[in-house]
């Protein structure tokens, strides 16, 4: 579990194919004495496990469905991607319930670069999108961001100046594609309402808020 808030950047060093996966290294921005083999780290929004250390870089391998899933199909050698430890019980949760369980890929579609603010917009496949509302958390390449609007297809977000600085959605561009994952929470309402849903028109009965203990 993770909470999106990036500990920092680091650089692909190494990038080796490993049957239908790959293993990629990556150089540390915090200290690795404090991370172990089978550790967890959120890769750009991936969860991915270590399984080898060197006193600059820690490996990760990538298995052929994160492949699929995410953007790491697309990483280069020097590329950078931002990172995060997993969450230690007792810790602060600064950002959102984050799983590092990529849902989709999305794609910039406007960035616009203002004085105390950058907005951008984004397009989801719309079977994610109906998780995504207006101030609720999504997690944009393992970025814990707030939606400040959102439609059918699309959603909005903006960024500070300190996010711009630390993390890599300064250099996102018009086209890019990143990593989109969605509010656990809503997944699971909409899982738990979904007999509901296909048989009412909104879902929600007084009778299904008094079983459930809202009223």
């Amino acid at each position: 579990m993770f909470t999106g808030l990036i500990e920092g950047m680091g650089e692909i060093t190494q990038i080796t194919r490993v049957a239908d996966g790959l293993r990629l290294s990556v150089s540390r921005p915090f200290e690795l004495a404090a991370v172990g083999l089978g550790d967890s780290i959120a890769v750009s929004g991936a969860c991915l496990t270590v399984v080898a250390l060197t006193a600059r870089e820690f490996t990760v391998e990538v298995s052929a469905e994160t492949l699929a899933r995410t953007t790491l199909s697309l990483k280069k050698r020097r590329d950078l991607v931002n990172l995060e430890r997993a969450l230690r019980l007792g810790d602060r949760l600064g950002g959102h319930l984050v799983t590092g369980h990529v849902d989709d890929v999305g794609t910039v579609l406007e960035k616009v670069v203002g004085p105390q603010s950058w907005r951008l917009k984004f397009a989801l496949a719309a079977p994610w999108c109906r998780y995504v509302i207006e101030k609720g958390s999504i997690a944009v390449e393992g970025i814990s961001l707030t939606v400040n609007a959102c439609g059918p297809d699309w959603f909005m977000v903006n960024i500070i100046p300190y996010t711009a600085q630390h993390t890599t959605i300064a250099g996102l561009k018009v086209g890019d594609q990143v990593n989109i994952e969605t509010d656990i929470i809503g997944k699971y309402v909409a899982k738990l309402l979904g007999p509901k849903l296909e048989t009412s028109e909104s879902g929600v009965t007084p009778e299904l808020l008094l079983r459930h203990g809202f009223i």
